[in-house]
Order: structure tokens, then C-alpha cells, then sequence
């Protein structure tokens, strides 16, 4: 008998020193500013990072070649609070369009100019046997961690 363990949710948090407003602005408008250049699926070097602000907008890379890479699309979008992704990239790192995990992101007013950004990443158990390895790389240094710490220092630059 196999034995399947179901990825857990990922989740990460940061505090930053803008209001819930410039937050969810960096966050979503701003998302160019602070995506790194080195997480994409395309084979040409990512030359901007693209979410399109609004339900059923998509998040996407558009390569220095021209070409676009899909990421996913916007579930919801309810500025200055909440954004949820669909990250269609399987564990291979590739776009399947009926791939859905999701990326919920909320913002959260803790007065005094400062917001929480609660992220989770979630579902990771519809990539399969992938899971698990894509939960450990999406949890790991170089993921959703280090992710939000680049759009701490954008949003407070």
C-alpha cells in the first residue's frame, strides 16, 4: 500500500510600514518592482512581471524575447484588502491552464502606518506527486519568504 501525504498550505506573513493602501498598490501595480528576474518559466530572461488588476485579469512574465509567460489569473480582487491568484504552474514548472492552486494575499490595517501581509499558498495537493517537493521550493528561502521580503523593501523604499 502507497501512502499519499497531502501538502500543507504554505504560509507566510510580513509586517510593513505603509498603510494598507500603498500595500495592496505595491503589491499588485508595483508587482514589477519587487519580482525577482529569476523566477520565471520562460527559457528567455523574465523582463517584467505582470499582474493585471482586476477579476479574471492575468498574472503572467513577459519574457525579454517578447513572449508571455501565463502564471494564472485574478480570483478576486477587493483593493485595499484582498487579492486571490491562481497559480496554474505545475510541478514541473510549467503552465497547465487546468492546473488551480491558489495564492490568497490579505492586508491588514495595524494602525500607525503599518499593515500585515498575510499570504497562503494553498492546494498545493493538485499537483500530485510533485506536491511535495514544489511545497518545500515554494516554503523555501528562495519562495513565498523571500518573496515577501522583496515587496517589504519595495514598499517601504
Amino acid at each position: 500500500m502507497t501512502a499519499f501525504i497531502q501538502p500543507a498550505a504554505v504560509r507566510r506573513s510580513v509586517t510593513v510600514r505603509v498603510s494598507r493602501e500603498r500595500a495592496f498598490s505595491v503589491f499588485t501595480e508595483g508587482f514589477d518592482r519587487w519580482w525577482p528576474r529569476s523566477h520565471t518559466i520562460s527559457d528567455s530572461p523574465l523582463k517584467k512581471a505582470v499582474i493585471e488588476p482586476r477579476v479574471g485579469g492575468r498574472w503572467f512574465g513577459l519574457s525579454e524575447d517578447g513572449r508571455e509567460s501565463e502564471w494564472g489569473d485574478v480570483l478576486v480582487f477587493e483593493p485595499p484588502a484582498r487579492l486571490v491568484l491562481a497559480w496554474r504552474i505545475g510541478g514541473q514548472w510549467t503552465y497547465d491552464p487546468n492546473l488551480l492552486t491558489e495564492v490568497e494575499v490579505t492586508f491588514t490595517d495595524l494602525g500607525q502606518g503599518q499593515t500585515r501581509v498575510d499570504l497562503e499558498h494553498r492546494g498545493l495537493e493538485r499537483l500530485g506527486a510533485a506536491g511535495e517537493a514544489a511545497r518545500v521550493a515554494i516554503a523555501g528561502p528562495e519562495g513565498w519568504g523571500g518573496l515577501l521580503e522583496a515587496f517589504r523593501a519595495a514598499a517601504e523604499g
